[in-house]
């Protein structure tokens, strides 16, 4: 379980007109990190789990516990509660410093699981224009209440969700290269798109800049991590042709062959981006892959093999 310790900036998540939408994404990356303090993890059982927080405000807790299923709903969401374990930190706590979040537990009766990008996968981005000013200015001057997703993309992850039957809880994973300073707003976009909820793994300013030449993606790491932490559950990759997903999803399926049942990737209107994705997978036979336009082409691929009702 992973989570971050900030001051409240108070940001409105359906705020509109462009200088509150500017002050807004001003909080989000001028956060305020609570570093080094310890936090308690209190699961519904009562168990107590202890950590501190780095000097970025990240928290984690890696620990192997027996009986996790049991305290799930049928959706596989186990709720916890966290705290400051020092009352006494020169901040002022909130919430009477019981603070509510959610860990997934996937089902054991699961087929699969789904691994998504974000950007332009599910959400119009722009990540494909030039220097990426699309994302910029999406990113800043639009809210998360405003973003459009791309048409058809929330009925067919519902449809992944609940897989051959109709009727299983299939978990859905989002992982994207944007900062950890835009969960809530994706949160709230994934929320009111009516997405089926799943984790959202993002990746800290402090990695960009932290990396080196030859370094593998921090996408490429979470998804890897994902895997591992489910060796027994195959997965459905899905991105988009404009950036590295092609490259990332093959090695990974390359490297975790019995794995990866399928590799979607939505197509951009980028020729040249377009065109190396193609010759990527030409004489790619291991899994399946295709290039859609739109969700109907995957949502018909996915009822071939067998994935959804």
């Amino acid at each position: 379980m992973r989570g971050r310790a900030l001051e409240d900036e108070t940001i409105d998540l359906e705020q509109k007109g462009l200088f509150g939408l500017f002050i807004n994404s001003w909080k989000r990356f001028e956060s305020d990190e609570i570093k080094h303090t310890e936090v308690k993890i209190t699961l519904p059982n009562g168990t107590i789990l202890k950590t501190m927080t780095d000097d970025h405000g990240y928290f984690k807790v890696d620990e192997p516990l027996e009986g996790l299923n049991a305290l799930a709903n049928e959706e596989g969401w186990l709720n916890f509660e966290v705290a400051y374990n020092d009352v006494n930190i020169k901040r002022h706590i909130q919430n009477s410093n019981r603070f509510p979040g959610e860990l997934l537990i996937p089902s054991p009766d699961a087929e699969f699981g789904v691994i998504s990008d974000i950007d332009d996968t599910i959400l119009h981005t722009g990540v494909v224009s030039t220097l990426k000013w699309k994302v910029l200015l999406n990113s800043i001057f639009k809210s998360a209440a405003s973003r459009i997703p791309l048409e058809g993309a929330s009925d067919f992850y519902h449809r992944l969700h609940r897989g051959s039957t109709g009727k299983l809880a299939n978990p859905i994973f989002y992982v994207s290269h944007s900062p950890w300073n835009l969960y809530r707003y994706l949160e709230f976009f994934l929320k009111q798109n009516t997405f089926p909820k799943g984790p959202i793994l993002l990746r800290s300013f402090k990695d960009i800049f932290k990396k080196k030449s030859g370094d593998r993606p921090q996408k490429h790491i979470e998804i890897v991590n994902i895997l591992k932490a489910y060796p027994k559950l195959k997965f459905i990759l899905i991105g988009d042709s404009g950036e590295r997903d092609a490259d990332i999803y093959m090695d990974v399926a390359n490297e975790f062959p019995s794995q990866v049942a399928a590799i979607y990737l939505r197509s951009v209107k980028h020729k040249k981006k377009m065109l190396r994705v193609r010759s990527l997978f030409k004489d790619y036979k291991q899994i399946p892959v295709l290039l859609v336009d739109n969700s109907e082409q995957a949502i018909a691929h996915a009822r071939e093999n067998h994935f959804i009702h």
